[in-house]
């Protein structure tokens, strides 16, 4: 159903744009545009906008129900990404884990958390008929 005329959109909070265009330009993003209250990014071809909203920052986020992220459908990409979080000293929320281990939906992940606490998971499947 998804081509590539189509780019999937998410608008999170931001407590402050500055720190927000350091972390998400680190992650590899592409800042897009900036205004007074809000930012927007490449976010691995597909569009993420941070508004500007101190007051609505999750003082103390949980893995779910809510997070964000990419899910690989190769793992050589999904090491890459790994590695490069670590190298880039981007900080963790959960270190590198296996889920569902033994089972169809097994998979590799790691979260990263930007600092208004928004999570970010990256994940790969072993099975990649489990992505959706």
């Amino acid at each position: 159903m998804r081509s590539t005329n189509k780019v999937f959109h998410l608008a999170i909070p931001c407590k402050e744009l500055d720190e927000t265009v350091v972390f998400y330009e680190k992650l590899g993003c592409k800042l897009a545009r900036r205004y007074d209250d809000r930012v927007t990014f490449d976010f691995f071809g597909d569009q993420i906008v941070c508004h500007l909203s101190p007051n609505d920052v999750d003082e103390k986020p949980k893995m779910y129900p809510r997070h964000f992220g990419i899910t690989f459908l190769d793992k050589d990409e999904y090491d890459e990404a790994l590695e490069f979080a670590k190298e880039e000293k981007l900080p963790f929320f959960k270190a590198e884990m296996v889920r569902f281990k033994g089972k169809q939906e097994e998979h590799m992940t790691f979260f990263l958390i930007d600092s208004a606490n928004n999570l970010l998971e990256f994940k790969y499947y072993h099975d990649k008929s489990m992505a959706y």
